[in-house]
This record gives C-alpha cells, sequence and structure tokens, in this order.
C-alpha cells in the first residue's frame, strides 16, 4: 500500500485546559479538531465516509463521535489499542481506502482529562498478577522497565533526564506548548519521586485535548488545499497486555511494528529525518529509539546525551515537545501524527511516528514522506 494514502488535514482543539467549569466534553473538542482539520484540507464535513477513532470515556466512541459530528460513514472502526491506536488506524484506513470502503477517512480522538481531575473515566481493569503489589497504575509498570534497563545496561537517570530536557527545548520553541520554561537535569532529578526511578518530571503532563487527521487517496489528495503527506508504510504489533506477562521489560513489539512499517516504505533508520515517538515516560524514548533502530539495544541512554535528540541535535525527537512538555490528554499518540505532517510541510522528506498503548503493550509505527519520496 505504499504511497496509495495521503494525510491532506491536520488539527487540534482550542485549548489543552478547558477548565473544570468549561461544560466542555470530549466530543465538543472532537468537533474542534475536525473543523480544523477539515479546514486545512480544504475538504467539507459531508465528504467524511470513514470514521476511526478510541476512547477512554464511550463504549461505542464510532457512534458518539458520528452522531455528534452530524456525519454518516459507511465504514468505521474503533480498535483501541490505547495510546497506539491513531497510528494503527492509519494503517486501516489506508487498507479501507485502497479496498474501497470508504474516500474520506476521519481519525479523531478527545479527552477532558484535566477538566476531569487528572483522570480518564475509563472502565476499570483487574491485573490479577499485580494487584497485591499496589502499582501506581501506569507508572509503576513503566518504572520497572527503566529499573530493568538500568541495571542491565548501565543506563542513568541522568540520561532519562535529559530526554526531558531535550523534550522542553523542543517546547520553548512552539507558542501551543503546554509547559515551556527552563528544565534541567537537575531539575528533573530532584522533583518528586513517584515511582523509582522515575520523579513527576520523568512522566508525562495532564491535559485536556484533542486531534484529528483526515486521510485519503493520494489522487485526491493532489487536489486539495495542502501538499500531500504520503503514507509510505505503517505497521503494528503487540505481545502482552499486562506488563508481568511482557516478555523482555528493554524490549517492546516496536521492533516488529517498525520492521513491517519500513519494508513496506522501502527505507531504513538513516534515511528518516524527523522521529515522533510516544514519551508517557523518559524510558519511553530509549527504548523506542534502539527498537526502531536508530540506536543498538542498550545505547539509548548515551544516545540522549548532549542534546543529540534537542533542536540543533543530530536526531530531530518529538519536536512538538512531546507528551513530557507540548500535551497529554491521556492519549497522545494522534498528536505524533499531526507533528509528523507538519515538519514534512516544513521541507523534511521522511518522518517516522511512532504509538505507544497500555504498558509497553501495542505499538505502532507510521512512516510518513513528502511528495517528493512517493
Amino acid at each position: 500500500m505504499r504511497g496509495r494514502v495521503a494525510i491532506a488535514g491536520v488539527g487540534e482543539s482550542d485549548s489543552w485546559d478547558v477548565g473544570a467549569d468549561s461544560g466542555l466534553e470530549p466530543l465538543d473538542l472532537i468537533s474542534q479538531a475536525t473543523a480544523h482539520a477539515l479546514d486545512d484540507a480544504g475538504i467539507h464535513k459531508d465528504a467524511i465516509d470513514g470514521l476511526f477513532t478510541a476512547s477512554a470515556y464511550y463504549g461505542m466512541p464510532g457512534l458518539n463521535v458520528a452522531e455528534h459530528l452530524g456525519i454518516r460513514p459507511r465504514y468505521s472502526d474503533s480498535t483501541n489499542l490505547g495510546g497506539a491506536s491513531f497510528l494503527s488506524h492509519v494503517l486501516h484506513a489506508a487498507a479501507a481506502i485502497a479496498a474501497g470502503l470508504c474516500e474520506v477517512a476521519l481519525i479523531a480522538y478527545g479527552s477532558t482529562q484535566r477538566a476531569d481531575g487528572g483522570r480518564l473515566k475509563s472502565v476499570a481493569e483487574a491485573y490479577p498478577w499485580e494487584q497485591e503489589f499496589r502499582p501506581r497504575y501506569p507508572i509503576t509498570q513503566y518504572a520497572l522497565a527503566a529499573a530493568r534497563h538500568m541495571h542491565e545496561f548501565g543506563t542513568t537517570r541522568e540520561q532519562l533526564a535529559e530526554v526531558a530536557v531535550s523534550a522542553r527545548a523542543w517546547a520553548n520553541e512552539n507558542p501551543r506548548a503546554f509547559a515551556r520554561g527552563p528544565l534541567t537535569v537537575d531539575d528533573v532529578l530532584g522533583a518528586r519521586m513517584i515511582s523509582t526511578p522515575l520523579t513527576a518530571k520523568d512522566a508525562c503532563l495532564v491535559t485536556d485535548g484533542a486531534g484529528a487527521v483526515l486521510v485519503v487517496g493520494a489522487e485526491r489528495a493532489a487536489d486539495l488545499r495542502q501538499p500531500p503527506v504520503v503514507v509510505l508504510g505503517a505497521g503494528e504489533a503487540h505481545w502482552h497486555r499486562n506488563i508481568s506477562q511482557m516478555p523482555d521489560l528493554t524490549v517492546t513489539a516496536a521492533v516488529d511494528s517498525s520492521a513491517r512499517a519500513y519494508a513496506m516504505a522501502g527505507v531504513e533508520p538513516a534515511d528518516v529525518d524527523v522521529v515522533e515517538v510516544y514519551d508517557a515516560f523518559t524510558i519511553n524514548t530509549i527504548l523506542f529509539l534502539e527498537d526502531l533502530g536508530f540506536c543498538a539495544k542498550g545505547e539509548g541512554g548515551a544516545f540522549v546525551e548532549g542534546g543529540r535528540i534537542a533542536p540543533g541535535g543530530e536526531l530531530a525527537v518529538n519536536t512538538n515537545g512531546g507528551g513530557l512538555s507540548y500535551c497529554h490528554p491521556g492519549m497522545y499518540g494522534i498528536f505524533l501524527l499531526i507533528e509528523a505532517v507538519r515538519r514534512i510541510r516544513a521541507g523534511a522528506d521522511v518522518a517516522v511516528a511512532h504509538g505507544n498503548g497500555a504498558v509497553l503493550s501495542a505499538q505502532s509505527t507510521v512512516v510518513l514522506g513528502s511528495g517528493a519520496t512517493a
């Protein structure tokens, strides 16, 4: 399916902090983001005939979103892989468009997690092999991976902190970023310890927000308002649900999802200009840079040192500030796509967006390219 579809429009909600008394619901924020994406692409709402969405708020999100937007899709997909969902939806939308099941696919997500006091209104789920240890879901699960990486490869807390510092440096260049201002390695190390070895500054933000992405056939994209951002490749994989069942705490299924995406795209990590990875916690960025092939396993800590992934570094990573400093409304994956599209439009040729769901469980990789790469 390489080059068969393109992203024609992207949009975000107007605010990352709507306020507890605003009366706004996630569907309202999705409406904002969708309106912006439609305007970005120059497409009318009535052209949407494919809907791809996932939610922690609604049991049947496709029905809720379609009703709220006033659309009547002929193809719907509510696959929920946590924060990886929306990267997988790109693959699913490409398949649906290629099969003639829809022509204009909307991928959408919204949350009022911050307005709701920091909690996603999701269905409680039992973790029978872990509950007796009373983990703080999900940070304790990610702390296990961080601790194992430190033990096995000598990764340091300072190297973890470098990830947050680099993300903040990108955010300081972005007026839309929720968290801006100085941040040092010492600030990260000195922040409140939440689950050893991860402090509050090793963890993502808690914001409101929504995102929308429009996917169309490549021929149709050529006639729209924005230069098309071509979907070169995509892949998904998952090996476990609960962290206690993860085969190796230092290796994620991103090794499979990225291999599938690269094979479809016909590219290698050396061809990539920009990387957007799901940084719910600082350990994520290190693990995914390894598993996506940008450095060898165990070398991720050293790879991020010295501003290497910050502005002016060797590899542009999480260029909007990421989940650590840009926004994080519960599921961050759709914002990886939006930022990757913006970077392609700004001149990059190849961008990788990589989503993560649950506790290092679901992994989805999308390779995007400029018109020159199609």
